[in-house]
Parts: C-alpha cells; structure tokens; sequence
C-alpha cells in the first residue's frame, strides 16, 4: 500500500487527508493519505524516508514550505521561481519538489469570475504560499501588489525578490510594503497569515473607512469563515475563503502522482463543509 502525507506545524486543521483518502477510493488506488505535525529537524528523516520508498508522496504546509527546499533534489519551474514547493515526489532516485499552489489560486479565482487585471492587491503576510499568490497575481496581470507583514524584514526580502525578476517586464508597477496595521488603496485583499486559524484571534486592522465592493479573500478554508471574512461581509464586501484553492491544489498534486486528475463535484464540495 502506498503511503501519503501532509506534513506542516500546526495541522490539525488540514482537511488533505479527508479529499485524498476519497479520491483514492474513487480511483482504486491501493494507498492512504495522512497527516503529521513535525518539527524542523525531523525533514531530514522524511526525506530518508521518501528516498526509501517508506512513503511515497508529500504535500508540505506552513512552516515547512521554503525550508524543505534544501533537502531536495529538483526543483519543477513554478517550485523553482516561487522558491516554494508543497509537493514531493520521488522520480527516477531524484527526490522533486512541485508547486501546486500558484494553479490551485489560478483556478480558485477564475471560479469566482472576478477579473483581476489592472487591479490593485495587498496581500497580508509573507510566509510560504505568498510567493506562489504573487506569482499567479502577475500571470493575471495585476495592476500593482502591496505587502505587509508583521515581520517586515520577510516582506522586504520576498519584495526584493520579486522585483529583481520582474525588472525586465513592461506594464507591472514594483510591488511596495506598509507597515503592519496601516492600510492602503486596494480592490482585493489577501490574508495569507495564519490568524483566523483559531477564532480568538484578529488582524487588528480598522477596515471602516475602505468603502464597499472590496474582494476580501481569505487562503484558510477551516474554520469555514473567519473573523477577517465576517468583517469584509459588514461593510459590505465580497468574501471568499481558500477552500477551493485548496482543492485545486490537491487535485493537481493528485495528478503529479497518480497521473489522474481526480473529478471534483458537489460531493467533494460537501466532503470538506
């Protein structure tokens, strides 16, 4: 039996195991897809374990996403320009990293029929999914992107960065960094933090003077709805959170290893309610 697993700290909010082990069954696989919480001296033991063919594939989480980097053999292009990968398979003795969350955001936001070009972003945070948001943000054609972390070394470093590589384009304003708790002028906004994982906790950010028709999108997908999407909804706002990014990105590291792209229906949707 093959053996699957999402690896990220914390984790017990992952909903991987629910969509993999259904459409494992789906396709008559002979496997089963589980998750553990890990430190970060226990990736070296993974990696061993994947080169031992002990476990057969890996989806990787927050913090680990950037970090696992280093233990890899390859990296797939999109892992490569995002420094990012959250996908692992072993192919031929080499141990290959994937990213499968810039065509996981992609598709999520095309789902929602909200055209992105030319608008303005901030994105809130800078942590292991944001190079792959901003990556697909670009690839839609984005007016401008603004970050803001509470540590704003990282959104600095990640800002840096991405402007370096997009120097050479035309038509992309460099993207800028605001303190944490300022606001700018945006169209959408982004959290990609990890507060709204547990209902207690908030951005402490004042959105009553940002007006209506705003996109507040939230990448967390459990709990269903969050403090920052609740707030979006009171002031008038649309408001969606990451599950169907997060089936996306399941569906295509699904593919990476099975060679199937898993159907997604109603009964997926349900599935992760």
């Amino acid at each position: 039996m093959k053996k699957y697993l999402v690896i990220g700290n914390p984790i017990s909010h992952s909903l991987s195991p629910q969509l993999h082990n259904y459409w494992l069954k789906k396709n008559n696989i002979n496997g089963v897809y589980d998750k553990k919480k890990l430190n970060s001296d226990d990736l070296e033991n993974l990696i061993f374990k994947i080169r031992n063919k002990e476990i057969t594939g890996v989806n990787v989480t927050v913090p680990f996403k950037k970090e696992v980097i280093s233990y890899l053999d390859e990296l797939a292009p999109e892992a490569e320009v995002t420094q990012s990968v959250n996908t692992i398979l072993l192919i031929n003795d080499k141990i290959i990293g994937y990213n499968t969350d810039v065509d996981g955001f992609e598709k999520a936001i095309k789902d929602t029929r909200y055209n992105l070009m030319g608008k303005k972003i901030l994105i809130l945070g800078a942590g292991g999914v944001v190079p792959s948001i901003i990556f697909a943000l670009y690839k839609m054609r984005v007016f401008n992107i603004t970050l803001s972390n509470r540590t704003k070394a990282k959104a600095e470093h990640l800002c840096d960065y991405y402007n370096s590589l997009k120097s050479t384009e035309s038509g992309w304003n460099k993207m800028a960094i605001i303190n944490w708790g300022e606001l700018t002028e945006f169209d959408m906004i982004i959290n990609a933090t990890s507060i709204g994982l547990e209902n207690d906790k908030n951005l402490d950010l004042d959105f009553s003077k940002i007006g209506e028709n705003k996109f507040f999108y939230d990448l967390i997908y459990n709990p269903r709805e969050t403090k920052f999407l609740k707030v979006g909804k009171q002031f008038g706002n649309r408001a969606e959170n990451g599950k169907k990014m997060f089936i996306y990105q399941a569906a295509q590291a699904f593919k990476i290893w099975h060679n199937i792209y898993p159907e997604i229906n109603d009964e997926v949707n349900k599935l992760l309610d």
